[in-house]
């Protein structure tokens, strides 16, 4: 910034630096000011394990669900793919930015989850920016305060009235969508499963409610699409409700070993997004590798049910042994957990830990005793909580399993020394950012 500024003068304020905030930020001080460095830390993980630090470690803190990031035949895809096209068509999907790969991967969607049409974006992200072109003045959307942020913002990019009904509440949603102007057009916005413990939205009384008031029903599935349901077809297809949601967005980071996002949903609503959605007309396209990365494993997953097999039946086991233990792994955005509400279905554990300094604390034990799990605290989560965030994969081990489960067992053995607090944000973003 110049030293001399006119405005400086005896008498006048002068003007406030952009910049200032930045290391003034108070998260960001208590994170370089601590010895304890959980995020920005360079790992390579493969197959449920990891090097960190030149150390090998069970990788208990990744999204690739059903191990295919790695797989030989999604690798060997993508590498193809890469001497075929190069690696970017350097340009947007409106212009030179679609190749063959982009129609067969959105066809190939479409066709797994029964739509008539689906949109290859280029992050999982995008997908849900790209929502803003279906919401205009007038309007209304209804959206889970626990929502991800990419749906947040989304929504907040759109310019319909925006209304958050309570975290999993369909009672709550009932009555704002009863209160709502009866000519405004109206959509639910829900994750099918939310990141940060694996809970599934209710999903049957949401798209019930969304019925009753005439709106339509719009499901996040980043987590859940390639991972539940009979055909793998994500939470709505668990709970029976697949044929009532209008609208799917998902990522191919989590079940589909690749980067990219999608939308899938009636033709005439994609063929509007095409061309009227910012974040697809105005980025480059999802590059080659990742097209091909991408349908080699959406191939594999429909080809190998038991990877989705594997990992649940994993995550069932591995939870069952942390509440043996006293481990609290209920819902991260409920407290307490609704009486008798089945624990989350799938490889997302959320270990409650409530303290940030015992979040911070417990999660070097972990990765002392060769863990890697990764440890949340707001606003991914509620204010005053934290959670160990705990995720398996198809190519996780019974031995990597126990080994997660013992070193859990030995913090609760041998308490970790103190550790400094990795302190919140004094003034925390809204509870709708939480994931």
């Amino acid at each position: 910034m110049p030293d001399s500024n006119p405005d400086s003068s005896p008498g006048h304020n002068p003007p406030a630096d952009l910049f200032d905030k930045a290391p003034a930020s108070p998260f960001l001080r208590a994170v370089h000011a601590t010895p304890v460095r959980p995020y920005y830390r360079p790992l390579q993980a493969r197959d449920g394990e990891a090097v960190l630090d030149g150390r090998k470690v069970v990788m208990a803190g990744c999204n690739d669900y059903l191990g295919l990031a790695t797989d030989s035949r999604v690798t060997a895809a993508a590498a193809t793919a890469l001497q075929t096209y190069g690696t970017s068509c350097s340009g947007a999907r409106t212009l030179n930015g679609t190749l063959p790969l982009h129609g067969e991967l959105e066809a190939a969607v479409a066709d797994f989850l029964g739509t008539e049409d689906a949109a290859v974006v280029t992050t999982g992200f995008q997908a849900n920016l790209a929502l803003a072109a279906l919401f205009g003045p007038g309007d209304a959307v209804f959206s889970d305060t626990a929502n991800h942020a990419s749906l947040i913002d989304g929504i907040r990019l759109g310019a319909a009235h925006r209304m958050r009904y309570r975290h999993a509440d369909p009672a709550h949603l009932d009555r704002l969508l009863a209160a709502a102007d009866p000519a405004a057009a109206k959509a639910v916005v829900t994750d099918g499963m939310f990141s940060m413990d694996g809970a599934l939205a209710p999903l049957p009384a949401l798209t019930a409610a969304a019925r009753r008031h005439g709106a339509r029903t719009l499901v996040d599935g980043a987590h859940d699409i390639g991972l539940l349901g009979p055909t793998g077809r994500g939470a709505a297809e668990l709970l029976g409700v697949h044929e009532r949601v209008d609208l799917f967005t998902g990522t191919f980071s989590k079940c589909f070993g690749s980067t990219g996002g999608f939308l899938a949903g009636p033709a005439r609503v994609i063929t509007h997004l095409r061309y009227a959605a910012r974040a697809i007309l105005f980025s480059a396209s999802m590059p080659p590798p990742a097209l091909a990365a991408a349908m080699s494993a959406l191939e594999i997953s429909i080809d190998e049910p038991w990877r989705r097999h594997r990992v649940l039946a994993l995550a069932a086991r591995l939870r069952t042994r942390l509440t043996a233990l006293g481990y609290d792994t209920g819902p991260a955005h409920t407290d307490p957990a609704p009486p008798g509400a089945p624990p989350p279905p799938g490889p997302v554990i959320a270990v409650r830990t409530g303290d940030p300094a015992d979040c911070v604390r417990l999660w070097q034990h972990l990765l002392d005793a060769g863990v890697y799990t990764n440890p949340v605290g707001p606003p991914a989560v509620p204010e005053g909580s934290s959670i160990i965030r705990v995720t398996l994969q198809a190519t996780h081990t019974d031995t990597h399993v126990d080994h997660i489960a013992e070193a859990f067992a030995s913090a609760r053995r041998t308490p970790p020394p103190a550790a400094p607090v990795l302190a919140r944000p004094r003034q925390a973003l809204a509870p709708e950012t939480a994931r």
